[in-house]
């Protein structure tokens, strides 16, 4: 589908963003989206620079009756940020995160990336629990719940995200809280991509003065049983500090168990928090040491490039058997070498569950685990 001459002039003279078209010089960079699996080409894409613009590209969209896909990040699985014949919105000339550090709060555009986030609210020692890739970008994975190693702390992003300021579907800009548009505020934390295009997010900050204990124990396939049994006792007894994930996956084609780590307290309380997990083994790879968070934040940065294909399934489990394991570890060697095939645990609990399930649009905060399985290629 092609947008009419006519309307391109009208649209120029609102839109102050850029505009590009198929055939232009950058289209390709400007269709392109972080999963190199999805490949998409729409009718038009429409770099906003502010919330007018936002609005005047939704209208614009509206009348053209062009479906609409919002790119922030550009990180969405399933290829949300882009379609085909469609309008695609990109906020990524509306980066930028201004933080005040009496009030402890952020203020963040809608096109930011986690990483802005995280380094200017390390800047005055603060912090905001998010995911775990730095070019991520901050609006859709708030919207959809906000998981990262800082969760049994600190909670999910949604639970630290204070007011937003989005454009509706009817080019209206409207600011959402727990005290104004109180139901918009409760759908948009878990389920935001569905209510508007937020333009701003205000975060709750929380002290965190930079170091972290954090790395990862790697161990031979055939110790995943009772690897993941001493994960579970050191889960269950473990201060909110401590964040674990388990997994299974292949480290030069050969299957491996893995926990990985990240304890924000002192590392005094971390060593002794870790002791028995770390006295199992001898483990092949003990990678855990003290570290900026920063550093710990940006580790799985080149990792996770644009351009790889990526895949996965994810839900929620209420434990985490020796059944499973086992089963799990069964089918390892049927990953294709050569790629980052992995099962992957996160422990959830603490700071997540304290907060009503019907809080928020968000849902499995009772959950003992999140479970992924994916492969990335």
């Amino acid at each position: 589908m092609s947008v009419r001459n006519g309307a391109l002039s009208s649209l120029r003279e609102t839109f102050a963003g850029e505009i590009v078209l198929p055939g232009d010089a950058d289209y390709d960079s400007a269709r392109a989206v972080w999963n190199g699996m999805i490949d998409r080409r729409p009718a038009i894409v429409l770099r906003a620079t502010n919330a007018a613009d936002v609005s005047t590209a939704i209208g614009f969209a509206r009348e053209q009756e062009l479906t609409i896909a919002v790119k922030s990040g550009g990180h969405s699985i399933p290829g949300l940020s882009t379609c085909d014949d469609g309008a695609v919105i990109d906020l990524s000339r509306m980066r930028g995160v201004e933080v005040d550090p009496d009030r402890r709060v952020a203020q963040a555009l809608g096109g930011s990336l986690l990483g802005e986030l995280d380094e200017q609210a390390q800047a005055f020692g603060l912090v905001c629990p998010v995911g775990v890739v730095g070019h991520t970008g901050v609006a859709g994975l708030t919207l959809g719940g906000g998981m990262g190693r800082l969760q049994r702390m600190f909670g999910l992003t949604i639970d630290n995200l204070v007011s937003v300021e989005l454009v509706t579907a009817d080019g209206q800009l409207v600011r959402a809280s727990e005290e104004e548009n109180a139901d918009l505020f409760w759908g948009l934390r878990g389920a935001g991509a569905n209510f508007g295009i937020v333009t701003s997010f205000e975060f709750r900050l929380h002290p965190l003065d930079g170091a972290v204990t954090h790395g990862k124990l790697i161990h031979p396939i055939d110790r995943a049983t009772e690897l993941a049994s001493i994960f579970r006792e050191t889960e269950e007894a473990a201060r909110d500090e401590l964040w674990l994930g388990f997994g299974l996956s292949l480290a030069e084609g050969e299957p491996i168990a893995t926990v990985q780590v990240l304890h924000c307290g002192p590392p005094e309380q971390a060593e002794r928090d870790l002791a028995t997990l770390r006295a199992f083994g001898p483990p092949l790879v003990d990678s855990i040491e003290t570290k900026p968070h920063l550093v710990a934040q940006t580790m799985n940065d080149e990792a996770m490039r644009w351009g790889h294909r990526f895949y996965m399934k994810s839900g929620f489990i209420p434990r985490l058997d020796d059944e499973l394991i086992d089963l799990l570890a069964g089918h390892m060697g049927r990953v294709p070498d050569g790629t980052g095939g992995e099962v992957s645990f996160w422990a959830m609990g603490r700071a997540i569950s304290a907060v009503p399930e019907d809080a928020t649009a968000f849902t499995g905060r009772q959950a003992a685990f999140w479970v992924a399985v994916e492969i990335l290629w």
